[in-house]
């Protein structure tokens, strides 16, 4: 007569152990992101000639990277009005991107020309610069590594210090990878990305690059009668960890807002 192991000793052995962790994985695979509503609290003007890249919150100051060649530019400007409280010009061919705050110093990415300008926070006067060897989108910091996007579904980690490179993730939804991705803002355990060209922002797990939430933020342009420029979309994510609040905005769009991300019923 054959000997049947009990069934639960073959759940403890190493190779059962892998195939139910294998099957967890890949049901939560199947099941997707989470819907994420989009609730927004207040709104103020935002400069229609910014044509923004890089959108950063820290200690009550608002900065951003405007981008086009001979357009670009390094901001601070009022979360409050909207206003540009100062600005640093970049100067032709330069073309500004995403952007990160690294003790005192701000990070901005340029484009097409694999460099990273690092200005001093409080003078905006230059302090450095980074070379690197992929296009330039989005950039944010999560207290230890830079993480920087070149519209592929690739999103790299870097040294703040050096920008060298430790690390890379792939973006994917539902087991797909996404293409497109454009500015980043670091949260938690989380990155929170524009997906160029759409009103989508997904919320990333920064260890897998699992999107594990979405939001439609469509419901933004309605609020904004007129707004028919195709190269006017959706780019721009801040975060305020004191308030637990986002400011969002996009290239050319006449506002800025300030939003919160919740678990839509049911999604």
């Amino acid at each position: 007569m054959a000997f049947v192991q009990p069934l639960s000793l073959l759940r403890r052995t190493p190779t059962m152990l892998a195939v139910v962790a294998a099957l967890l994985a890949l049901d939560a695979c199947a099941a997707g992101p989470r819907q994420l509503t989009l609730d927004v609290v207040a709104s103020a003007p935002h400069d229609t000639g910014a044509f923004t890249e890089g959108l950063l919150y820290a200690d009550g100051h608002l900065y951003e990277s405007t981008g086009l060649e001979g357009r670009s530019s390094l901001r601070e400007v009022d979360p409050a009005t909207g206003a540009v409280i100062r600005q640093r010009d970049l100067p032709s061919p330069y073309f500004g991107e995403g952007l990160a705050l690294v003790g005192q110093r701000l990070i901005q990415l340029t484009w097409r020309s694999h460099i990273a300008f690092v200005w001093d926070r409080a003078t905006f006067n230059p302090v450095g610069r980074f070379q690197f060897d992929t296009e330039g989108w989005g950039l944010c910091f999560d207290g230890t590594s830079l993480y920087q996007s070149d519209g592929s579904p690739t999103v790299y980690r870097r040294d703040p210090d050096t920008f060298a490179l430790q690390g890379t993730l792939t973006v994917r939804r539902s087991g797909k990878p996404v293409k497109n991705i454009n500015e980043l803002e670091c949260v938690g355990d989380s990155i929170y990305a524009n997906v160029w060209l759409t009103d989508t922002i997904l919320r990333i797990d920064k260890s897998s690059g699992r999107v594990t939430g979405v939001v439609d933020a469509s419901s933004l342009r309605r609020r904004m009668p007129g707004l028919d420029n195709p190269d006017a979309v959706l780019n721009g994510i801040a975060y305020d960890p004191e308030q637990q609040r986002f400011f969002v905005t996009g290239k050319l769009w006449p506002r800025m807002f300030e939003v919160r991300f919740t678990p839509s019923p049911g999604g």
